[in-house]
């Protein structure tokens, strides 16, 4: 499996974000992470990427763990953070070389990643442009790019296409695609209509915890909608969890 978890906990105050949480993730797949703000997934995805530490279990990322091994699992990821903010002076071009030097690539290295993921992406165009000066879509855009710039086996997306058009949606959405072919993709999203048409799998999450996990198909109503499945199993958690929350 390229990502696998085991029990991971996090918990902030009072507030257990989640709770013993396994899953496996294999490559060439998109899977998509489901749930209600505050179910924990983005809680989830900066765990899985390094960016948050749990307070207990562990996860392997091509085979390199994150707890005991962070900084090796961390070169097999591509993140993009629910939250896109700053760098607003920075051009998307300089923005791409900061973000490549970080990730270890100078010189020819860098510019050739750069050159290549500008030509996937179609940035030829706001490459001088101040990222504070895009549109969402555009920036949201330069984002997804720079997750690629080291070519890397698995991807963490958290909402990545939330905010967008519908034409900048279905742009993202195909890209997405191209590029499960040859990587692992996780990625959050609160459009169910986006996990029916990008997602092999789904993972449906609340209060921390798992509710339901398989093949997309698995979760599909007669006439091939998620909502159904997702509404019942979310209304039982919501009938299970105290009032309060």
């Amino acid at each position: 499996m390229t990502i696998n978890a085991r029990l991971l906990s996090k918990t902030f105050g009072l507030n257990k974000a989640v709770a013993d949480l396994s899953l496996t993730v294999s490559r060439g797949e998109i899977v998509g992470l489901l749930g209600a703000n505050g179910a924990g997934k983005s809680t989830l995805i900066k765990m899985l990427t390094g960016t948050l530490a749990p307070d207990s279990g562990d996860a392997e990322v091509n085979g390199y763990s994150i707890v005991t091994d962070r900084i090796r699992a961390q070169t097999q990821i591509g993140y993009l953070p629910e939250s896109t903010g700053g760098f607003d002076d920075l051009h998307v071009l300089e923005f791409l070389r900061f973000v490549a030097n970080a990730k270890g690539l100078f010189s020819l290295e860098a510019e050739k990643a750069i050159d290549r993921i500008v030509e996937a992406l179609s940035l030829a165009e706001v490459l001088t442009t101040q990222l504070g000066q895009l549109s969402k879509g555009w920036r949201q855009r330069a984002w997804v790019a720079q997750t690629l710039l080291t070519d890397p086996p698995v991807l963490f997306l958290d909402e990545p296409t939330d905010g967008l058009d519908p034409i900048q949606k279905s742009s993202i959405r195909a890209f997405l695609m191209d590029m499960a072919v040859s990587k692992t993709i996780l990625m959050s999203t609160h459009i169910l209509e986006e996990a029916e048409l990008l997602c092999k799998k789904v993972i449906i999450m609340d209060h921390g915890q798992i509710l339901g996990a398989g093949p997309t198909d698995e979760f599909l109503s007669e006439n091939g909608r998620l909502e159904p499945k997702v509404k019942m199993l979310l209304g039982a958690s919501e009938e299970k969890s105290p009032a309060d929350g």
